[in-house]
């Protein structure tokens, strides 16, 4: 079985002096690509020269992060802009968070406006982070209906009717981590309800383990425990995910 792990970050500095163990863990877990989310300045280069060691598994993507937009915004959009887009199967991660702050609420929105501009033009998907922000969201992607844009909701938690709403503007699929298998997790009910072809693979690690793990620190390798987790809730087999997500993987992102 195949299986893709559409949102990660294997560069985080909790992998620090494991890397190569970490990412070969999950090669013989048989998660053949790991999508690494793009966060800032300050992590950017680390990614990408984990990313270029390993281009075969690891592909990149380029955006800011909401919580690491400030009043410099267009600076370091400015740096996204003229990185290197060689291998880049995404703008992202980007999006909205109002969850610990709204103090920059309006540069959030303008930053996220413009990222999904930047993805239009170069006809890439988007991997969008949402958090307490869900009208703001729609507001904004209503109003770029001209943009024709595809991508993903990373790590969804919310409703099947959120998910049939923003199907109205174009083509988009959701994440899928950890949360999953956690107890009384709404999403786990939610899924019942979104089509299996609409549905990614996702571990966001370091962070949101699945249990039995929960609590420990994630790694791709763990894909199988939440694909699993996903085929008992939709009453098909393990090798019928594995083949739908990554298939919806390839697509969406040309990998």
């Amino acid at each position: 079985m195949e299986f893709i792990d559409t949102h990660t970050h294997s560069s985080d500095k909790s992998y620090e002096g494991e890397e190569e163990i970490v990412i070969a863990r999950a090669l013989a877990a048989g998660v053949s690509h790991m999508l690494e989310a793009d966060v800032d300045s300050s992590e950017r280069e680390a990614m990408f020269s984990l990313c270029r060691k390993h281009r075969d598994c690891l592909h990149p993507m380029l955006g800011l992060y909401p919580g690491s937009v400030d009043r410099n915004w267009r600076e370091e959009l400015s740096e996204v802009e003229k990185h290197d887009r060689t291998g880049v199967v995404a703008i992202g991660e980007i999006g909205l968070d109002y969850h610990f702050s709204i103090e920059f609420k309006e540069e959030q929105k303008e930053a996220f406006l413009a990222q999904l501009e930047l993805a239009s033009s170069w006809d890439l998907p988007v991997n969008i982070h949402l958090r307490d922000a869900t009208e703001d969201f729609f507001s904004i992607i209503a109003s770029t209906a001209n943009l024709h844009l595809r991508g993903n909701l990373h790590a969804f938690s919310g409703s099947a009717e959120t998910f049939k709403r923003l199907s109205r503007y174009g083509d988009w699929y959701v994440g899928i981590g950890g949360v999953l298998t956690f107890k009384n997790a709404g999403i786990a009910e939610e899924i019942k309800n979104i089509p299996l072809d609409r549905i990614l693979l996702e571990t966001d690690a370091p962070y949101l383990a699945p249990t039995p793990h929960r609590g420990e620190r994630n790694e791709s390798s763990l894909i199988p425990v939440i694909a699993e987790k996903l085929a008992g809730l939709k009453g098909v087999s393990l090798e019928e995910v594995a083949e739908a997500t990554t298939k919806n993987a390839k697509q969406l992102f040309a990998i």
